[in-house]
């Protein structure tokens, strides 16, 4: 097994500034996942509760002179202390080298210790160099890449509907408010492009409608007679057929909208087949454009409560 790559500028401030302080806000550790092709970060993907996310890259983006293999298809994963990968990469950052060189490599913490994976950053600068070496898990073994790989498939499955959501500052806002409401948040998506968020207790129901929003994938006209309350609206868009409504943790949602932190230029929100999950994707533009940039990607997947629909 064997990876060894020189980190691009672009990278690290990719890494540095914007993926690995998001992943942070949701958790303390995550996989990282090393393809022939791809760069993916994943946090909690086999596991069935709380958010799960994950950040791909292609490998060009993030690094130049690029080698793997494996006896694995040239695949390696491991999971890495997210703060210990934070502080690696800022090291890097403040030493202002000619270029930084990340490899796996194997050694002895102590002389009566075996030898242990570690994740090894070199930056050499003008005047010094520096070797910080982030401890990782063993290297998952083939049957463990398999069921990522295949956790990562499944995750690619997108809702029939997409709408593009507001402001994400402006959403956190929101968010803050109906938080104090109450702990689960009501999440409708419509073929219209509407999005009602809502937060009901015995006492009182709450919430926002955004209408005439974006709409990627299957759409709909809404009928001329429109109701008369947002709530009507989505009731009659559900017994179309014409939208999906979920039941998702107030804090889960509340935690996906720190992706603001990895800059995306559009973000979307819809219901996956069968009401699987709430999904958050976002979307990034290639610099000066926009173009989407194919080479970047970001979905947040929130687990669905059992309160039924809205």
């Amino acid at each position: 097994m064997k990876f060894k790559a020189i980190l691009t500028d672009y990278g690290v401030a990719l890494l540095e500034r914007r993926f690995v302080p998001a992943f942070e806000k949701i958790g303390k550790t995550c996989h990282v996942y090393l393809t022939r092709v791809h760069i993916t970060l994943l946090h909690n993907v086999l596991n069935a509760d709380g958010v799960q996310a994950v950040a791909q890259f292609s490998r060009e983006v993030i690094f130049d002179d690029y080698q793997i293999s494996s006896q694995n298809d040239d695949r390696i994963a491991f999971t890495v202390d997210l703060t210990l990968l934070s502080r690696a990469l800022k090291s890097s950052v403040s030493m202002d080298g000619d270029k930084l060189l990340v490899k796996l490599v194997r050694k002895r913490p102590s002389l009566a210790e075996g030898r242990l994976p570690y994740l090894t950053f070199e930056s050499k600068g003008h005047r010094s160099a520096i070797i910080q070496d982030v401890p990782i898990s063993q290297p998952l073994n083939r049957i463990d890449v398999q069921e990522l790989q295949s956790s990562l498939d499944m995750a690619q499955a997108l809702p029939r509907t997409l709408v593009q959501v507001p402001d994400l500052q402006q959403l956190q806002g929101l968010v803050d408010r109906l938080g104090k409401v109450g702990d689960v948040l009501e999440v409708g998506v419509t073929q219209y492009g509407d999005l009602h968020l809502q937060v009901s207790t015995p006492m009182v129901s709450i919430g926002s409608e955004y209408q005439k929003l974006r709409v990627i994938g299957v759409r709909a006209e809404p009928s001329s007679s429109e109701a008369s309350s947002s709530t009507r609206r989505l009731q009659l868009a559900l017994q179309k057929e014409e939208a999906s409504a979920v039941s998702v943790s107030m804090k889960h949602f509340a935690k996906s909208l720190q992706c603001y932190l990895t800059k995306p230029d559009a973000s979307f929100c819809g219901v996956a087949p069968d009401d699987a999950c709430l999904l958050m994707l976002f979307q990034y533009f290639k610099p000066g454009t926009r173009q989407t940039d194919n080479t970047i990607s970001l979905h947040y997947r929130l687990p669905v409560l059992d309160q039924g629909r809205p």
